[in-house]
């Protein structure tokens, strides 16, 4: 899976810093090698800075948004882990999310071509 993070959300920002807190988390969740960590220009949630993705082959696509990478770094960890646990990526119950469960902007099935 993909984890997007916005570039071009506003506001005085260490990407570097974010990075890390993210990487070390989704690390301690054990999900290195089955996370990318990317990086994206404007997810169009401009309102309520900083903005991820979730993204797969075959999984749902998720938005959120107000999200401070750093702070939220654990819980963007659970989320991917319950992301890459659900079928198709579909998270049914958001609890182990944390606060991103509160943070979603946005979720889109899985495109399956026929």
């Amino acid at each position: 899976m993909r984890l997007l993070i916005c570039t071009s959300c506003s506001g005085s920002r260490d990407r570097a810093a974010e990075r890390q807190a993210v990487a070390e988390a989704v690390a301690r969740a054990g999900l290195q090698g089955r996370v990318e960590l990317a990086e994206h220009a404007c997810f169009s949630a401009c309102a309520q800075p900083v903005a991820l993705g979730l993204q797969g082959p075959g999984l749902a696509s998720y938005v959120f948004e107000g999200i401070d990478p750093v702070t939220d770094a654990a819980d963007i960890a659970a989320t991917c882990k319950a992301y890459l646990e659900s079928p198709s990526g579909w998270i049914e119950d958001a609890r182990p999310c944390g606060r991103l469960r509160l943070c979603l902007r946005s979720r889109m099935p899985a495109y399956h071509s026929t």
